[in-house]
């Protein structure tokens, strides 16, 4: 990432190695952070890359959330989603994740997640 002259970040993507989502019980599922908030410790903006099959259990977003849908296909709750295809997730929604074919999303969460198992 870099600072530029105004203040905004850039991020050259193409840079960035994937590293694996860390977190117990999830595997298939690798990330870019793209923007690191360094007040609230998290990087609520990422691009997502799912394994074919890869899933991500029922959790809730207490600061809504944004998915942007670059290749593949991914079902998040209810709705399927494509490649050009974007969802809102209103605050206090919750669902699960997953996809079959694999897929690579922009993922903006202005809020940490709660998994709802926990």
């Amino acid at each position: 990432m870099a600072l530029l002259d105004n203040g905004n970040h850039l991020v050259r993507s193409h840079t960035k190695e994937w590293k694996a989502l860390d977190e117990p019980g999830v595997t298939g599922i690798d990330l870019k952070v793209l923007r690191y908030d360094e007040d609230q410790r998290r990087a609520p903006t990422m691009l997502l890359r799912f394994a074919p099959g890869a899933r991500y259990p029922a959790h809730d977003h207490p600061g809504g959330e944004e998915v942007f849908v670059l290749e593949g296909n991914i079902q998040i709750g209810d709705v399927d989603l494509n490649a050009g295809d974007y969802l809102y997730t209103a605050p206090g929604n919750s669902h699960p994740v997953r996809s079959d074919g694999g897929c690579v999303i922009l993922v903006n969460i202005p809020e940490e997640v709660r998994k709802l198992d926990e």
